[in-house]
């Protein structure tokens, strides 16, 4: 199979802990991804609201969220729900996100996730069994779109040892007036501060300390990445990054997927479970059933 990043990317994603390709998305799959995420939500049932917000989060995290790993689910932005419960404006506008095994439910989601292109920089950047264990469409509504705290994405899609590659695709402009992207250059190289998991009872979530600082994060080198409509930011798992609140006009519409290498061990406190019946799949599996 044909190497879709050239040394040069390659080199500056090792450097920097991330690394943006253009156009790595066609308009016509967009509008694909666009059609299918709208036929969900109008199917969705807005009597069982959930919220998802990067505040607190193991206060919001129950058992409709930690059993989301093989299922497709919406979550609400905070700001959308009014003090009795109930959606202060149309599901449409007040979404935060879905999520998150579209990539493995969904015919359209599988055909944009499991690809050459995207096997190929999987194997690039090191993984040597590439699984997709979690796919979002974060919608990041106009004046709504609550901020993104910073993180990083092996606290929350954990392997031993690390393994985990995040993609970015912007389904629309991504600026930063509308909340785009913000990373932390090459501090990938800070060691992990802390692991989101299932607690003991398994009703809910916690936070594990891992030994990691996060006053070694250094936020005032927080950098703004904007991106056009297609294209595409892969985030090295430890690298800090994080998004504004967006209080524009404009909504940021994105989708994601979280990669890791399946030779690496998946601990069964990860909040991310999956079922017996739909367990996490080789990437090179499905692609060369694919297109092979």
């Amino acid at each position: 199979m044909e190497q879709f990043l050239n040394l040069e990317q390659i080199d500056f994603y090792n450097e920097n802990g991330y690394l943006v390709v253009e156009k790595f998305l066609d308009d016509n799959s967009i509008a694909i991804l666009k059609e299918r995420t709208k036929e969900i939500i109008t199917a969705f049932d807005p009597k069982e609201l959930k919220v998802f917000t990067t505040e607190n989060q193991e206060s919001h995290m129950d058992d409709y969220f930690l059993g989301s790993g093989d299922k497709v689910r919406c979550f609400f932005e905070e700001g959308a729900i009014d003090k009795n419960g109930v959606l202060a404006v149309s599901k449409e506008k007040s979404i935060n996100k879905v999520g998150h095994a579209m990539h493995d439910l969904i015919p359209d989601f599988e055909k944009i996730a499991y690809t050459p292109a995207l096997y190929s920089i999987a194997k690039s950047l090191g993984l040597k069994q590439a699984s997709i264990v979690q796919s979002q469409y974060i919608f990041k509504q106009p004046k709504i779109g609550a901020k993104v705290n910073p993180h990083t994405d092996s606290t929350f899609i954990y392997t031993d040892p690390l393994s985990c590659l995040g993609v970015w695709i912007a389904l629309e402009d991504a600026e930063i007036e509308n909340g785009c992207l913000s990373v932390i250059a090459g501090s990938h190289q800070i060691s992990l501060k802390d692991r989101f998991v299932r607690n003991k009872a398994n009703t809910g979530t916690e936070f594990v300390n891992m030994g990691g600082d996060s006053e070694d994060w250094n936020l005032q080198k927080l950098e703004a990445l904007p991106v056009r409509k297609g294209d595409m930011v892969l985030l090295h798992g430890q690298v800090v990054h994080a998004s504004f609140a967006n209080r524009s006009k404009k909504s940021r519409h994105a989708f994601v997927l979280h990669l890791i290498d399946l030779d690496c061990e998946w601990p069964t406190d990860n909040w991310l479970q999956r079922s017996e019946t739909l367990p996490f799949r080789v990437m090179e599996n499905v692609v060369y059933h694919r297109f092979g």
